[in-house]
């Protein structure tokens, strides 16, 4: 969970409002208990307190949980965060997807009923998360109106984004109502920097640090990012000047973070 590594107070800064706008949340950080949702939506990764969040929610609201991944960037980082926790760790992973494998979690520790999990297995990105999933919902007739959507924290926003475009030609019109369970922050202790919340299953911070920065440019809706006047694989989203500044802040040659970031992202 720490990584070698000295941040100015503005870099720290800015990584921690980078990850707050990321972690879009429509609950402000409160259990999502109060509106009338009818199913919810878990997209596949390895945050194991998020997992853990959105299981026990759906167990809590008695709400179909429709979990959708297959084997893709994360699954090797799910498998090995249960291969090292204390309680998950004799779970059988070996080939199976993210989705299979969230299930079994439910199923086996915190005693969600079967028949209350839907399976989306072959997905193997954010756009297909929700292609196939509104594909699976239409064939089954079980199209909701209101989705409580949870992903992992860093790709809150972008998954939101990607789901009301894919899914905006529905007959039925679905509100996305969005729940990143746990915002996450970073801190500096000493020479290495640690996540403020010690939960087990967070991201190793080089990863955290890597996806936080890797999703600016693919938000923004331009020639090279993936809004609709760019790869047009979300809907449009607004990136505010104060997170532009920090990430410019945070990329900038003088930044002690920029040469940081090349080294891990090249391996």
């Amino acid at each position: 969970m720490k990584s070698l590594l000295h941040l100015s107070a503005s870099e720290l800064k800015a990584l921690n409002t980078i990850a707050v706008f990321l972690a879009l949340d429509d609950f402000s950080g409160n259990i999502p208990q109060t509106i009338e949702a009818d199913m919810i939506i878990l997209a596949g990764h390895a945050v194991l307190p998020n997992i853990e969040g959105a299981i026990q929610l759906a167990k809590s609201r008695n709400l179909p949980l429709v979990i959708t991944g297959g084997i893709g960037h994360s699954t090797h980082f799910l498998r090995e965060v249960i291969a090292k926790h204390p309680d998950y760790h004799h779970m059988s992973t070996r080939d199976k997807s993210e989705a299979e494998i969230i299930s079994d979690l439910a199923i086996q520790f915190f005693e969600l009923e079967k028949d209350q999990i839907l399976l989306e297995t072959q997905s193997t990105n954010c756009g297909q998360n929700a292609l196939f999933t509104r594909d699976m919902l239409n064939q089954l007739h079980r199209m909701p109106h209101n989705v409580i959507l949870i992903q992992d924290p860093t790709m809150q926003r972008r998954t939101d984004a990607t789901f009301r475009h894919v899914w905006q030609n529905q007959n039925n019109k679905v509100r996305f109502w969005n729940w990143p369970v746990l915002t996450p922050q970073l801190k500096q202790e000493g020479d290495k920097i640690a996540f403020t919340d010690n939960r087990i299953g967070l991201w190793p911070v080089d990863r955290f640090i890597s996806l936080l920065t890797g999703e600016i440019p693919r938000l923004r809706d331009n020639e090279q990012g993936y809004g609709p006047r760019g790869l047009n694989f979300i809907a449009h989203v607004t990136i505010p000047d104060e997170i532009e500044n920090a990430y410019q802040r945070l990329v900038a040659q003088d930044s002690s973070l920029s040469s940081y970031l090349t080294r891990i992202s090249a391996g």
